[in-house]
C-alpha cells in the first residue's frame, strides 16, 4: 500500500462492468484503482493509472543523457480483483497463480456460485470471492481486509467451504482445528495450549496429527507459514 491508500487492478472483459467499477471506486478514500485489462496478461505488462493527486513543484535539473527504456512491468498493486471465467478461455486457477506469483492479493468476483469453482480458486490462492451481486460496502470491505493480510468471505464461500469434501482438504477434528487456527495465527504452542485448556503435549499431538493429514493429502505442511496457508487455503478460520 502506498501510505494509507490501496492500489487496485481489475481483471474483467466486460467494459461496462469496469466503467461502472471505475465510477464505484473513484470518490472512496483510500482506495485507487490503477489498472484495469481484460486478461491477467495484460493487466501484468500495463502502466498503472497514477492517483489524481497534484505534482510537486522541481526545480529544473541539468539536461542529461536519457536512460534506455525498459520494458514495461507489471504495475505495483495490492490487491487485483479477478473476474472468474474470462472469455480468453483461460484457467482460473493459472491466473490466480500468476497474480500471486507477481505480488498482488487476489479478490475473485463472478457471477458464477459454483461450490467446486470457489473451492479450486481458493485452494490456488485467492484470498476471497464474493458474487458480483455484492454493494459497494461490501467491496470496500473485502478490498481492505485482503490488503490487511486477511479473508474476505461471503455466504457462498461459506456454503463452498462447508460442503468441501475434496481428497485435497483434510478432514480434521474441531480440536484439530483448533489447535491448526489458534497455532497458525502466531501462538506458540505454549499459548496454544493455555487458551484450547489442554497441555502442551496434547497440543502437539493434535499439530503433528494434522500435519500428518495434509502429507497424506499431498501438501506436506512443514512450518507455521505452511500452516497459515492452509488455514486460509481451506477455510479453517474460526466459525
Amino acid at each position: 500500500m502506498t501510505g494509507t491508500t490501496i492500489t487496485v487492478g481489475a481483471v474483467d472483459d466486460d467494459r461496462m462492468l469496469l466503467d461502472g467499477l471505475r465510477l464505484w471506486l473513484a470518490d472512496v478514500p483510500g482506495i485507487h484503482l490503477a489498472a484495469t485489462a481484460p486478461t491477467v496478461g495484460e493487466l501484468l505488462t500495463s502502466a498503472p493509472v497514477p492517483a489524481r493527486t497534484p505534482a510537486p513543484a522541481r526545480t529544473p535539473a541539468p539536461a542529461r543523457t536519457p536512460a534506455p527504456a525498459t520494458p514495461a512491468g507489471p504495475p505495483c498493486l495490492d490487491v487485483v480483483l479477478l473476474d472468474l471465467l474470462l472469455r480468453d478461455g483461460s484457467s482460473p486457477s493459472d491466473n490466480i497463480r500468476r497474480l500471486r506469483a507477481a505480488g498482488p492479493r487476489v479478490l475473485v468476483i463472478s457471477t458464477v456460485a459454483d461450490r467446486g469453482r470457489i473451492v479450486a480458486a481458493m485452494a490456488a490462492g485467492a484470498d476471497g470471492y464474493l458474487t458480483k451481486d455484492h454493494d459497494l460496502p461490501t467491496l470496500v470491505t473485502a478490498l481492505t481486509d485482503i490488503a490487511a493480510g486477511g479473508t474476505a468471505h461471503c455466504p457462498e464461500l461459506a456454503f463452498a467451504w462447508a460442503h468441501d469434501d475434496t481428497p485435497a482438504r483434510p478432514a480434521l477434528s474441531p480440536k484439530e482445528r483448533q489447535v491448526l487456527v489458534e497455532y497458525a495465527s502466531g501462538l506458540t504452542l505454549k499459548a496454544t495450549a493455555r487458551r484450547l485448556g489442554i497441555s502442551p503435549h496434547t497440543a502437539k499431538y493434535y499439530l503433528d496429527r494434522v500435519k500428518d493429514k495434509y502429507q497424506q493429502a499431498g501438501r506436506p505442511t512443514y512450518t507455521k507459514t505452511d500452516l497459515a496457508s492452509r488455514v486460509r487455503e481451506d477455510g479453517w478460520a474460526p466459525d
